[in-house]
């Protein structure tokens, strides 16, 4: 952990799990915002201190934060855009959440911003989208990095859940920026339930929602570490797949029991929705919230507010702590590097 308190502001903050693993090397948040209202009940209840601003951040100002933050940190939802011409500025980004992003970037001005996204913003319109992207934060006086995608199962999390991370670095400012280096070590779903290498308990009993009494019928013949195939007969695969088994590709989420000895697939907002099933490995139920959050690599006292199925939802969208953790400490060497060759 770095001597000095850096400085952040955290967009999109939903459950703070990236917010989480910033602080954990040393980043001070002086402002997160979110618009959903029990996101928001998330970080009170967890963090009193936290200036939290709930409310759409299209009404939000955030110029009396200029030259007072280091880093602007975010997992904006990805929208397209219209893509005219090869540059895109500020304004033709208007009307979407990622101009919001780079609106706060502009009128704050830090040293690094970093956003977070799913993969698949890399192939959205053909690339064009987040060709735009990178165009809008250079047209407000950023160099961005080639974006990595980073795999959290090489950053201690016990899934296999990928994030596509963008990082760009004020002009004025001639410093490289190091991604995390992937560790080779990983965990399992073992890891994340049962006391041992993560945890130094069980993981603690808590509410979770059901599978129908359908699903349940069919998920009890699947074994740990199983899928639809592992069905006994092809009339079973048949009855439960229905038209999907005539399409092509592995499916391989569906009717998936996942075994101790695997990372987790990427859990989704809901544990119980056709095609992304992540069944328990012993028992025919989906994962409680609290296996949930393990799973995201959260610590077992931090409480999510909500209906069960809005905590799912909370949990399912975080960045995994762990990653969060990982992504934090290269902004600190970089803020490190920053302020001792400018002191």
């Amino acid at each position: 952990m770095s001597k000095k308190r850096y400085t952040s502001i955290e967009l999109f903050a939903g459950a703070g799990g990236l917010a989480l693993g910033l602080e954990e090397v040393g980043l001070e948040h002086i402002a997160l915002n979110e618009n959903n209202h029990e996101a928001c009940e998330t970080l009170r209840t967890n963090r009193p201190k936290w200036n939290v601003i709930e409310g759409n951040i299209e009404k939000i100002d955030f110029s009396k934060y200029l030259n007072k933050v280091d880093v602007v940190t975010g997992g904006f939802p990805c929208q397209a855009f219209s893509y005219v011409g090869k540059r895109l500025g500020l304004s033709d980004a208007r009307g979407t959440l990622f101009y919001e992003f780079a609106r706060v970037v502009k009128e704050t001005q830090p040293l690094l911003c970093v956003g977070e996204n799913v993969r698949g913003l890399l192939n959205h319109d053909k690339g064009r989208t987040i060709e735009g992207m990178i165009s809008v934060l250079e047209e407000i006086g950023y160099k961005v990095l080639p974006p990595e995608v980073l795999k959290a199962i090489n950053f201690s999390v016990p899934q296999k859940r990928e994030r596509l991370i963008i990082v760009g670095i004020r002009k004025d400012i001639n410093l490289n920026f190091d991604f995390p280096k992937p560790s080779k070590k990983v965990f399992v779903l073992k890891d994340a339930l049962k006391k041992g290498r993560l945890y130094d308990s069980d993981v603690p009993l808590s509410e979770g929602v059901k599978y129908s009494e359908r699903k349940e019928k069919y998920l009890s013949l699947i074994p740990p570490g199983g899928y639809w195939k592992d069905f006994p007969t092809e009339e079973i695969k048949k009855e439960y797949m229905k038209k999907s088994y005539y399409l092509g590709g592995g499916k391989t989420g569906m009717a998936r029991r996942i075994s101790w000895e695997e990372p987790s697939l990427t859990l989704t907002c809901n544990p119980s929705q056709n095609q992304t099933e992540r069944c328990h490995p012993d028992e025919t139920r989906p994962f409680t919230v609290r296996e949930y959050a393990r799973i995201q690599t959260f610590p077992d006292d931090w409480k999510f507010a909500g209906s069960v199925q809005e905590q799912y939802k909370q949990i399912g969208n975080a960045v995994p702590v762990n990653l969060a953790k990982a992504i934090g400490k290269s902004i600190v060497k970089f803020l490190d590097d920053y302020y001792k060759q400018n002191s």
